[in-house]
């Protein structure tokens, strides 16, 4: 099981700020796809994506007991 953190945006369109899902083997790119065809995530594409907490790019490779966090871009003054 992979466990998805999400913030903002995200956790207001999934109605949770966490998410749990079989993912291991997939990745972060297939994650999101998957992700996108269960939630109205409009901006999950511009998320910056961290895994064990670490920064990582869309064909970083999922294992069972991964944390993958989305945290969506934010603006501000």
């Amino acid at each position: 099981m992979i466990n998805v953190l999400l913030f903002a945006e995200l956790q207001e369109a999934a109605g949770s700020e966490q998410v749990s899902l079989d993912a291991a083997g997939l990745s972060v790119g297939e994650l999101k796809t998957k992700l996108a065809s269960s939630y109205d995530f409009a901006n999950l594409d511009h998320a910056m994506t961290a895994v064990n907490e670490e920064y990582s790019r869309e064909d970083t490779v999922l294992k069972s007991g991964d944390v993958v966090a989305f945290i969506p871009p934010v603006s501000g003054g």
